[in-house]
C-alpha cells in the first residue's frame, strides 16, 4: 500500500508522537522518587503527631515499614519501587491519621453524651422536688 505525500507525513508525525509519549512515560520511572518519599515522610510524621500510633498502631507500623522500604529502594536507585512504596506508606499514614481523628471524635462524643445524661438526671431531680 502506497501512501500519498500528506498521508506519509501524517504517518511519520503519528509515529514521532508515539515515540515521544513512550519516552516520557519511561523517563518518569527513571527519575528519582525523592519527592514521593519526602511527602510520605511528612504524612507519617503528621499521622504520628495526630496520635496515630496510639489509635491506629497497625496502620502506623505499616506506614513506617513501607516508608523504610521506599528509602531502601531509593538508595538502590529502584525508583519505581521507591515511588510505589512511598505512595503505599502515604496511604497507610493517612488512614492512621483518619482513624485517630475518628477515635478522638468518638471519645468527645461519648463525653458529651455522658454530660447530657447527667444534666437530664439533675433536671429530673430538681423538677420533682
Amino acid at each position: 500500500m502506497k501512501l500519498s505525500k500528506p498521508q506519509s507525513w501524517l504517518f511519520i508525525g503519528a509515529c514521532m508522537v508515539g515515540v515521544l509519549a513512550l519516552g516520557a512515560c519511561s523517563s518518569k520511572l527513571k527519575a528519582p522518587a525523592t519527592a514521593d518519599v519526602a511527602v510520605s515522610q511528612a504524612a507519617v510524621e503528621n499521622a504520628s503527631s495526630a496520635d496515630g500510633t496510639e489509635f491506629a498502631p497497625v496502620e502506623m507500623q505499616a506506614a513506617r515499614s513501607k516508608l523504610a522500604a521506599a528509602k531502601t529502594a531509593l538508595a538502590a536507585k529502584d525508583y519505581k519501587a521507591a515511588s510505589d512504596y512511598a505512595n503505599q506508606a502515604q496511604a497507610d499514614a493517612k488512614l492512621a491519621q483518619a482513624k485517630a481523628g475518628s477515635a478522638k471524635a468518638q471519645a468527645v462524643s461519648a463525653t458529651l453524651q455522658e454530660d447530657i445524661r447527667v444534666l437530664r438526671s439533675e433536671l429530673d431531680r430538681t423538677g420533682t422536688q
